[in-house]
Formats: structure tokens, sequence, C-alpha cells
């Protein structure tokens, strides 16, 4: 159970850490244009794999859908779901603004992640 709890904590980890550097390498998509719905598809699909700072934290985001999959076969999915996605919450909150791609946080989002990490706690320890 606490193997499943720790592949939890690093999905949630893996995939909060790397949204704010996925958006940051999203930056000038909207301005790839073509004539063709089909074109546009293509031209944005060949942006984003064409840049490494989108690509890079997708494949580590993907790396945390793995972690993810092997999490789930240890614990209940009713303990998995609410973990990982929580946390991704707070860790992006927290990486985000370290980086300047989210707002500073003030009090009320530090007490906001204190909350999620201790329900977090409380679902675990109900379920362990």
């Amino acid at each position: 159970m606490l193997d499943g709890l720790g592949l939890l904590v690093l999905t949630g980890a893996l995939w909060g850490c790397t949204n704010p550097f996925i958006r940051q390498g999203t930056k000038g998509l909207c301005k790839v244009k073509s004539d063709t719905r089909f074109g546009q598809a293509w031209a944005e699909i060949f942006f984003l794999l064409g840049n490494w700072k989108y690509v890079l934290p997708w494949l580590v985001n993907q790396m945390g859908s793995l972690a993810y999959l092997a999490a789930v076969q240890r614990v209940p999915l009713s303990l998995a779901v609410p973990t990982a996605n929580s946390l991704s919450f707070a860790f992006t909150a927290v990486v985000g603004a370290a980086v300047g791609e989210e707002e500073p946080l003030d009090g009320v989002s530090i007490l906001g992640i204190i909350l999620i990490v201790a329900g977090t706690c409380l679902c675990c320890l109900e379920k362990a």
C-alpha cells in the first residue's frame, strides 16, 4: 500500500510540476496559421513537436501517467483518483508561482495547498 501511495505522490508531482512548463511551451501556438482545418491541425502539431520547451515537459508528464497506472494496480481507484489529481493542483500552484507562470502564492493560496495536502492525508489514512 505504501508503494502505491508513493507512486500517487510521484504522479501528482510529475503532473503538477510539468503543467506550467507545458503552458510555457505552447506560447506562440496561436500565431500558427494555415488555410484549411486539416492544414491548421498539422501546422500546430508540427509546431508543438518541434518545440523542445513543449516536448520535454510533456514526456515527463507522460511518465507521471505511467506512475499512475502502476499506482492504480496497487491502491483502490477511490483513493488513486483524488490523491493524484488533488496533489497535481497543489504542485501546479507551487511550481507555477516559482517559475512566474502563475500568480504569486498569497496566504489564501498557501492555506488552500495545506488543506489539499491535509485532505489527501486523511483520505490515505482512512483507506489504509
